[in-house]
């Protein structure tokens, strides 16, 4: 399969994971558990394997500068790869936000622009989120788990 085509699919995968997690999960409290089991596996399975068939050892001296960086990003199935980590965590983190504020009681509607800014540019949505739980619970060390 060609970096283009799991680029492509992957995005349609997430997208509907993301769907899900803002559509379906208000009413299925745990629908989280195949998003995990499924959606979140596959892209690391699809990860793994792009790492497998492409990363060398000796790429690792090139993590620490940016111009080593840019190199390994030269790489269409890098960039690929890189994408799918992306797109892995920043599910990751909408799915942490969704039962974070179920634990702290937190309206489902409240998180819309956390979910969108978690799926778009992910740090921005954390950050987004642990403002409205700091002001929700008068506290900005609240539980996380």
């Amino acid at each position: 399969m060609s970096p283009d085509t799991i680029f492509h699919l992957s995005n349609i995968i997430a997208l509907l994971g993301w769907i899900f997690l803002i559509v379906i999960s208000p009413f299925w409290f745990s629908f989280d558990k195949p998003l995990i089991g499924i959606v979140l596996a596959l892209f690391v399975l699809t990860y793994f394997w792009l790492l497998a068939q492409n990363f060398k050892f000796s790429d690792m001296e090139k993590f620490n500068t940016l111009d080593g960086v840019m190199e390994l990003f030269t790489n269409r199935i890098a960039v690929t790869t890189a994408w799918l980590h992306f797109l892995a965590f920043d599910l990751l983190a909408g799915i942490w936000i969704k039962k974070n504020a179920i634990k702290h009681g937190i309206k489902h509607w409240v998180l819309l622009p956390c979910f969108f800014f978690t799926f778009m540019i992910g740090p921005v949505g954390v950050l987004l989120y642990l403002l409205i739980r700091t002001i929700h619970t008068k506290q900005y060390f609240a539980d996380n788990y």
